[in-house]
This record gives structure tokens, sequence and C-alpha cells, in this order.
């Protein structure tokens, strides 16, 4: 074991890795009100751990009102842009572009957009380029936003984003959706092509945000069947989890045949997280994410979700050393959020006692529908 916590194995071998960072970029993510200063957090763990040695670090491009134009409209961008200057909350039209509630406005918001959107395009660049085989943008993954309104904390479908720029070079681009929220927003954006298609497991209970993602909705039109939903309840672990993920991932390769792999994993999932819902591990995502690594497809991954900030920390920092093919050190090295990881300064995450509510029977039966829907796809 090397003396900053990280060993190798071997499994993944020189897999080529970019990873977008800048300090500008850290110091604008960090300002989101949802979850402040949790970009610093997550990257000075990966720098601590030594993993920043094993990648090609990546200044990101600040979005164009007309990189963002390609998925959202430009009345919305015009009014984000408006509003953002002086941070103007009493706006009466922002309301009808999702502004306000959930979406606070606060000064700079549109400048944060355009940030987390030219990091996901840069990434996505990168992949077009040929220049890495994985890249990462855990900063971003902001899955609900719709082309011409923010939802859920989000502001920028980056992911949008970024699957329209491997489209250029890949004819099928496959989005795998992680989060504890089902990614609306991507699948929205899609549900009319064959082109994309988009796979989202998450909770998925009446009254639980955004309300969407249930087993029968498929697309709509060209994109009917390309749109696969996997609706799951409180109290999921690792192991049927993964297992889940495998069973509908295999079908999913198999109909679908992707070129390139979009994957947002939003550590909302993780045990100890304030949503209180899935009992999940960073083990348990790293399974499911290597699972699709082993594909050999170009890969954009993104974070997401994550209120706990440590473990969300903990949960990025443990997949990066995943695809890297390292394995860390349980305590946590001293560095600038040291104190945020107590009591046990540890790596792990352990899983809370709580009932898994999810019934092997349903589960089997959502995915016998899933394959029979798959089946459909030509």
């Amino acid at each position: 074991m090397s003396h900053r916590g990280a060993r190798d194995d071997d499994s993944c071998g020189k897999r080529r890795v970019a990873y977008v960072h800048s300090p500008e970029y850290i110091e604008c993510c960090d300002s989101l009100s949802k979850v402040p200063n949790r970009a610093s957090m997550v990257h000075s763990l990966i720098e601590a751990y030594g993993l920043l040695e094993h990648v090609s670090t990546i200044k990101p491009q600040v979005a164009t009102i007309e990189d963002m134009a390609k998925f959202h409209t430009d009345s919305y961008l015009e009014h984000l842009h408006k509003i953002s200057q002086d941070g103007d909350n009493d706006d009466p039209q922002s309301v009808d572009y999702g502004l306000g509630y959930d979406c606070p406005v606060s000064e700079g918001i549109y400048d944060y957009a355009a940030a987390v959107g030219g990091a996901t395009l840069t990434a996505a660049q990168c992949l077009v380029d040929q220049k890495c085989e994985v890249a990462i943008n855990w900063a971003g993954g902001w899955h609900h936003a719709k082309k011409d309104e923010a939802s859920g904390f989000c502001y920028v479908n980056d992911a949008v984003l970024g699957i329209l720029k491997l489209r250029e070079k890949y004819e099928r681009v496959l989005y795998v959706d992680v989060d504890l929220h089902h990614g609306d927003g991507v699948e929205d954006a899609f549900s009319f092509t064959s082109k994309v298609m988009t796979v989202s497991l998450h909770k998925f209970s009446p009254g639980f945000f955004p309300g969407t993602g249930d087993v029968c909705d498929t697309g709509l039109g060209k994109g009917r069947w390309y749109a696969v939903n996997v609706p799951l309840e409180d109290g999921i672990k690792d192991d049927r989890y993964y297992q889940i993920f495998t069973r509908v991932m295999q079908e999913v390769r198999a109909q679908f045949n992707p070129e390139a792999l979009v994957m947002q994993l939003g550590a909302d999932t993780m045990a100890g997280d304030p949503m209180c819902s899935f009992n999940m591990t960073p083990v348990g995502v790293g399974q499911c994410l290597q699972h699709v690594l082993e594909w050999q497809l170009p890969t954009l991954l993104l974070g997401g979700g994550g209120y706990n900030l440590a473990n969300t920390a903990r949960c990025w920092t443990y997949l990066t050393a995943a695809v890297l093919g390292k394995t860390l050190a349980s305590e946590i090295p001293d560095h600038e959020f040291f104190t945020e990881y107590g009591p046990d300064y540890s790596l792990e995450i352990s899983p809370s006692c709580r009932p898994d509510r999810n019934e092997t029977k349903h589960l089997d039966q959502v995915i016998s529908t899933i394959k029979g829907n798959l089946k459909n796809v030509v």
C-alpha cells in the first residue's frame, strides 16, 4: 500500500481517465445553496488519497448561451441571465421558469449553470476526441432541469448537453441514472428518440419527488420502449440493488447495443443521507459502475444528489478509485476537511438498521415487465 493510501488492482489496467477540474470551477460549484462546499470536499478527498496522480486533469470551459441552447430555450436562458445579475427573487416571470421554491435565485446562478454545463461538455468532448476512455465531472449530473424550466435544484441539464455532444460522434448513447430520484429531465429530453436510451433506478412512492418513472413509462412515438424505469421502495441494500441492476443492464445492452455511455451517480442513495430512503454504500454502487465499465465504451461519469456531504465525498472518491483500479486505505487521510469525517474517520459507510421494503415477488415482476418491453426495441 502506498503512503497516500491507494494501491493497484490490476483488473482495470491502464484506463485513461480525464477528470474535469479547476479551482475556479470548484469555487463556483461550492456556492450552490443546497450543497455548500460539497465540490471542495469531494475534490479534497480525491486529492488527499493521491488519486489525481493517475488522472489527466482537464480545465473546464464555460458554456456559452449557444452551447446551452442546444437543449434549453432562449427565453429560459435569457431570463436566468437577467435575474442572475442582481439575484432578483421577485421577478413575476420566474415562477413560469420553475425558479423560486426549490430552485432559489441567487446572484451568479447563471454563471453556475454555465460552469456546470461547460464542464460536462468539456468532459464529453474529451471522449469524442478519444483523449480518454472515461471522463468524470462529479459536480455535474443535474438531471431534473427541463428545456424551459429549472426543477429540483437543477438550473441546467448538463447530462442532456453531454449526451447531445456524444451524439455528434456516437449513433446510440445509453444514459444510466442511479440517483435516488427519477432522472425525469433526461428522460423527457429524449422521450421521442430511439438514438438515446434512458435507464433510471429510483425511489418511486406517492408524494416523493418528482413523482414520475413508473415501470410503465417507456417513452413516446419513435422513442417508445427506449425509456426504462426501475421503481424501488425504501431500504434497498447493496446486494439486491446490484442484482437488479445487472439483470436490467444485461438486457439493455443486448437489445440496444450502445456505442457510448453516460452514468449519473447521485449519492443520495447512501445510508446516512438526509433523504433517509435507500440503504446503500459505495461498494454496491461501485459494483454497478464496474459492471458497465466492463463494456469498455466511452463513458461519461456525473455526480448528482447527495446531501450528507461527507458521505457523498466518500462515495465519489471510492468510485474514482474504482475507475482507476485502486484500492484505498480505510483511514481518511489528513486534509482540509478531515474533521467532517468524524467520529470514525473511515472511508466506509455502514448500512443503517432499517427494513428493506422491496418484496422479491414484486421486483421479479418489474424486471419481467422491463424484459418484455425491451423485446420491442428494434
